[in-house]
């Protein structure tokens, strides 16, 4: 008898095969409600954080994107007006954030340059050297495996291509770590319950930051898929992290 791979989903351990599922069921009772909730748990902060990590990514013209656990399209809009023309790819593995995001303005605005593709991040349905950019915001903690996820974004990016990564991380003061704790724990729930009739869903979201690892951790998860130039920023003391590597 083999012992099934375990994996979090949260604070739960469940088997590995189970993750997937249950990531869905979160994301689709959500998505009506996913932007709103962003801005009010952030305080509208992720804005800052989604425009940060475009500047430090600087999209060109004619790029190719993929946009993966992209959900409503608040990267590949942003993408798409920076770099004035190019193609934008949203992948996610839960249909109705995608749905959701087809119903935004500027959605509407974009219509030739998006695509919307039901996907898992680690068995990606494109070709090798398909993209120059591959951005995933929010996404890869909830992903089973990251370290697949991480290699399938080098497989799927052209050589020169850019990965780039904004995750939820560890603030490296201790006291500062521990208010914004009882912060997450006590208030997002809550927060959850009230605009999306969802605590259970906000709950595993505060969660499944604590497991995410640090960014020296996710650093090297980075440099082990084979990305060279792997550096990271943190962005509101260490609340967020950006990560950026590159196919060379």
């Amino acid at each position: 008898m083999t012992d099934q791979k375990t994996t979090h989903f949260g604070f739960d351990t469940i088997p590995e095969d189970q993750k997937a599922g249950k990531v869905q069921g979160v994301f689709s009772s959500v998505a009506t409600r996913y932007d709103v909730m962003n801005d009010v748990m952030s305080l509208g902060i992720h804005r800052i954080w989604k425009d940060a990590m475009m500047d430090w990514l600087a999209p060109r013209p004619g790029q190719r994107l993929l946009d993966v656990a992209g959900g409503t399209g608040d990267i590949s809009f942003r993408f798409l007006q920076r770099a004035g023309s190019g193609h934008a790819t949203v992948l996610d593995l839960t249909e109705p954030m995608l749905v959701a995001g087809r119903k935004r303005a500027e959605a509407s605005q974009m219509v030739d340059s998006l695509d919307w593709v039901t996907g898992d991040a680690m068995a990606l349905p494109f070709a090798d050297a398909s993209f120059d950019v591959y951005t995933i915001s929010f996404g890869i903690r909830n992903v089973t495996r990251p370290a697949v996820a991480l290699s399938e974004a080098y497989r799927v990016l052209k050589p020169g291509g850019r990965l780039m990564v904004l995750e939820f991380s560890q603030i490296p003061t201790p006291a500062l770590q521990w208010a914004y704790d009882r912060y997450s724990f006590n208030l997002i729930p809550a927060m959850g319950q009230v605009i999306a009739n969802d605590r259970d869903s906000y709950q595993y979201l505060v969660e499944s930051i604590r497991k995410f690892p640090d960014q020296e951790a996710f650093l090297g998860m980075i440099r082990d898929a084979g990305f060279g130039q792997a550096k990271y920023r943190n962005l509101t003391m260490g609340v967020a992290a950006l990560h950026s590597g590159w196919k060379l």
